[in-house]
Order: structure tokens, then sequence, then C-alpha cells
């Protein structure tokens, strides 16, 4: 389940994935790894213990191993979930082997999470509500995953937040793990704004989501649909408005950054 975001206008963002310049801060702010070389991400890759990813003033990192930055973020869920009356599921600190939490930073805090959550193990959570609509995927050859604990900061956290954490999610999703579908469990009333603004489609009907104790529907994203999107926004002139994915990188682009989030 999501909780609600406010969309912002896009403007040109700063993008740097860094490997060293936020190394030093992030030791500081967010403590020690808990393995001084790499953590090991799902089932194939090693991430790259120092990565940022700088986008107009936000910095996007991946929690697994950080204990003080996965602290954080299940505070920010907490606090941002109670807020909404839901129940605040997602809280503890200790991940799953197939989960990766990317967080936006500014400054000294975790103003936005997300956790990318593979089909292994136990499945996927949506599977609890809709599990006809995943298996009929599944079973078309489909590879899914879930966006899951998706949480904001509605003052500190915005547009280039919630992009920044896409894009990482798309390298781990879609480069990495080469998933072909993404699902998502949203509150009804913020069904729309996902449609809208990322091509999601619905596919699951309304029901009683029993994490949150609040409705929800599910959300669908393949990768022809998510492809084409993002290749239809990178071939727009940067003087035309961008429904989908404003500002998105190219897929060259998105290679690089693959080559600096994991270790070879």
């Amino acid at each position: 389940m999501s909780t609600a975001m406010r969309s912002a206008s896009p403007q040109q963002p700063e993008q740097t994935p860094s490997k060293g310049p936020f190394s030093a801060a992030a030791a500081s702010r967010y403590g020690d790894r808990t393995s001084p070389a790499t953590t090991k991400l799902g089932q194939s890759g090693w991430l790259t213990p120092d990565f940022a990813l700088v986008r107009n003033g936000y910095q996007i990192r991946v929690a697994n191993g950080a204990e003080a930055l996965k602290a954080q973020t299940a505070k920010l869920i907490e606090r941002m979930y109670s807020a909404r009356d839901l129940f605040p599921y997602g809280t503890a600190t200790t991940l799953e082997k197939h989960e990766t939490t990317i967080v936006a930073c500014r400054g000294d805090s975790a103003v936005a999470t997300l956790t990318l959550r593979l089909d292994a193990g136990d499945g996927l959570l949506a599977d609890t509500l809709y599990s006809d609509e995943i298996s009929a995927v599944r079973a078309s050859g489909g590879k899914v995953c879930e966006i899951t604990r998706l949480a904001m900061d509605p003052v500190l956290g915005g547009h280039d937040a919630l992009m920044g954490m896409l894009q990482v999610l798309y390298v781990i999703a879609r480069l990495t793990h080469h998933i072909t579908d993404v699902f998502i469990e949203v509150h009804p009333r913020h069904a729309g704004f996902y449609e809208r603004r990322f091509g999601y489609r619905r596919i699951g009907i309304e029901r009683i989501c029993p994490r949150v104790g609040a409705p929800a529907v599910l959300l669908h994203l393949c990768e022809a649909r998510f492809d084409e999107l993002i290749e239809s926004e990178a071939s727009r002139s940067k003087h035309k408005p961008r429904r989908h994915y404003p500002l998105f990188p190219t897929h060259s682009e998105l290679a690089r950054l693959q080559r600096i989030l994991l270790e070879d």
C-alpha cells in the first residue's frame, strides 16, 4: 500500500551517481554498513557500499546493510502511515534477502522510501489478495516483483526524490533481475495518479488490505509499457511537457548507473 504523494512541477535535475564523494558523509550520518566491502543484492550482483545518486539535493541510497538508515526509514514509514490512519506495517529493520529498500535522503533525514520485493520465498505480499491476477502473469512467463512500503514526507519529499528512487528501482529490477512485470497495491483514491503519471493499469478489484487496514486495488506495469514510456519520454523535446517519466534518463544512462551501483 502507498501513502499519498504530492506531485511537483518537473525541473531539470542535477544527477550525479557517485562512488566516493558521499561515502564519508554517509558513514557519519547513517552508520557503518554490516559489511566493510559490499552488500549482496538479492540473488545476483553486489551493491557498491557508498553508492549515492544525487538529484536536485536528494541523495538516493540503498538501505540494505546500513542499519542506521534502515532505522530512519522505519520511523518514516511509521510516521507517514500513522498520519493517514493506516497500520504502519514494514517498520521492522530486518529485510528479507529478496527485498531491497531504496531511500531518498535530504541532509541528515530520510524523506522518502520504497522497497522492491522479488518473487521468491513466500512470493509477493500482494498475493494475499490478488494471487489469481499475479499467478496469471507468472503462468504467461512473466517474472514479477512488487513495490511495497512506499512513504514520502509531504514537506521534505517531492518529485525529484520519487523519480530518483524509480531510477534506482529500474536499474535493480529491469536491468539486473530482468523483471518483466511490476505490481503495486495502492489506495483506490491514489490509483488515478499512478495510472496517469506512471502508466500503470488497474487489474485487481477493490479489497481490504489486512496489512494496513484500508481499501486497496492492484496496479500492474508490464515491461513493454514501461520501456515504451521511457523511450517516448527520452525522444521528446525538452520544451514539451512529459506525462509519465519526466526527465527520466535514457537507457544508456541507466546502464551507466547500473555499472556504478553494482560491483562487477
